[in-house]
């Protein structure tokens, strides 16, 4: 194997794990909000595994990130790594994993200073994650899946449990879900 196939199969490669780890931390995500996680424990538990998944996201999105770049048998710069849709190589796709990578930063930033930041604006970036978790899902399925089955069955599994994670956040009600519209009533009065 050369060093640009080796370079190639590890874009990949760390782009479907990226993608397996934001899943998993949408889906835990989800979990937390509005207490939907139980016990103290328990919740103390998911939002450790949620951030330290977050983090574990970081290292192989770089690892993509830099790996798609520097090979040679596709035009991906390093422009396209900040600014979407810049790419030679497929300029939606490439445009709209930039656009996911640019978020994510956002949220990560975000969070790392959430406690020298406004609540609302830490939760309204980290609700950006929403919009986030599709875009990376069709940036994955459009570029990366389409020659390896594993590789498209990695992100079809994802795309069905992220997008079950974000149907029950949307569908099921919180516990205490009348107390929250009649505090979030008081806020607009």
């Amino acid at each position: 194997m050369t060093t640009n196939e080796l370079l190639w199969v590890t874009s990949r490669a760390t782009g479907v794990v990226s993608l397996v780890l934001l899943t998993a931390v949408l889906a835990l995500g989800v979990a937390l909000s509005g207490s939907r996680s139980g016990s103290p424990s328990t919740r103390a538990t998911v939002t450790a595994v949620h951030r330290w998944l977050g983090l574990g996201i970081g290292t192989f999105v770089v690892a993509h990130v830099v790996t798609a770049i520097v090979e040679t048998w596709v035009d991906i710069g390093w422009l396209s790594l900040v600014l979407p849709f810049t790419s030679g190589y497929e300029r939606l796709w490439v445009g709209l994993g930039t656009l996911a990578l640019d978020v994510l930063v956002a949220v990560v930033v975000t969070s790392a200073l959430r406690h020298r930041i406004p609540e609302h604006v830490w939760r309204l970036v980290h609700l950006t994650g929403y919009a986030l978790w599709p875009v990376a899902v069709v940036h994955g399925i459009a570029l990366g899946t389409s020659t390896t089955p594993l590789l498209r069955w990695a992100s079809i599994g994802c795309a069905l449990v992220g997008g079950a994670a974000i149907a029950w956040r949307l569908l099921v009600p919180h516990h205490d879900a009348r107390q929250r519209a009649t505090a979030a009533a008081g806020v607009w009065s």
